[in-house]
């Protein structure tokens, strides 16, 4: 069929239409925008939250409460709309592998949260993109050019400067840190070779039973009775986190990663702005120069990765 200017794009697809998709796409960018600067706000919360919360109890009993609560949440927007079929996999394996080390990931940040500043612990966090390339080349055999190696060394010079200054309990909670954020990217890294068969709420849900399940059995060898206000706040953390995985995800659908994706980088001003507000943490300038150089390299990676092909009219 030919379009009005005579361009042939298909049997149903002329090139106005074309360009009418990419217009709807391009209109919808702004709304993406809000889903995920929404979603650093969520995200900021819940770390400030557990950071508060793993100074009276143990990082497994936070982690059990906000599972709880994700899945929960998890479940009411995702299972209305897919029932129980979203269960279906052929990975059963492979989804108990990845929630295992997303689980020692969670616990990781959270210890970190409880030694250092906040804004510290979600830079060094950053870095994890940089480590699901290493990972993704390793595993899922992509080509590593120079662009990827040189983010990758200077991403880790930045999380170096981060995790340099300080006494010992900041530098110890810089490698629980960089410990999540290796581990992090490993997951991201084998969520890139699940989505082949697996869709994002199969893969959220999975994620969300299994760290449950994880927490659950470790939970009595770490439980202490918590107040009634610490237990509806720990709640309320899983339900922060869930909302803003939930809109995390809807601004990656509703715009290209590309257009939203730097706006991820907002989580950081949050935290340090909460650091500040609620435990008086003042950013240092090595802090500030390595966020920097690590955002830097996220930033040039994102932007790299996005050029090597044309993004989806839908």
């Amino acid at each position: 069929m030919l379009g009005k200017r005579g361009n042939s794009l298909g049997p149903f697809l002329t090139s106005d239409r074309v360009e009418h998709r990419a217009s709807l796409r391009a209109d919808r960018i702004p709304l993406g925008i809000l889903f995920m600067l929404g979603a650093t706000v969520m995200f900021a919360l819940s770390s400030a939250l557990s950071k508060w919360q793993v100074a009276s109890y143990s990082f497994v009993e936070v982690l059990f409460f906000r599972a709880v609560a994700s899945l929960v949440t998890c479940g009411a927007l995702i299972l209305p709309g897919t029932g129980l079929a979203v269960l279906r996999t052929r990975r059963l394996r492979d989804h108990l592998g990845r929630s295992a080390t997303q689980a020692t990931a969670q616990s990781l940040i959270i210890i970190a949260f409880g030694l250092m500043p906040l804004a510290g612990a979600v830079a060094i966090n950053f870095s994890s993109p940089l480590f699901a390339t290493l990972f993704a080349a390793l595993w899922l055999k992509e080509k590593v050019g120079i662009a990827r190696v040189s983010a990758l060394v200077v991403g880790f010079l930045g999380v170096v400067l981060v995790a340099a200054p300080g006494a010992d309990s900041f530098r110890m909670g810089a490698l629980f840190a960089l410990g999540n954020a290796v581990l992090f990217g490993s997951v991201t890294a084998a969520v890139r070779g699940m989505t082949t068969t697996e869709s994002a709420e199969t893969l959220t849900m999975y994620q969300m039973i299994f760290l449950t399940l994880f927490f659950t059995l470790a939970l009595p060898f770490f439980f202490t009775w918590p107040t009634s206000m610490d237990a509806l706040a720990m709640i309320g953390n899983g339900i922060i986190n869930a909302v803003g995985q939930y809109w995390w995800t809807r601004a990656l659908s509703l715009a290209p990663p590309s257009a939203v994706g730097p706006f991820y980088y907002f989580m950081l001003v949050w935290s340090a702005a909460l650091g500040f507000a609620f435990w008086g943490d003042v950013p240092t300038l090595a802090l500030l120069g390595g966020s920097a150089i690590v955002v830097g390299s996220g930033l040039f990676l994102l932007w790299h990765e996005s050029g090597k092909k044309p993004l989806p009219a839908d």
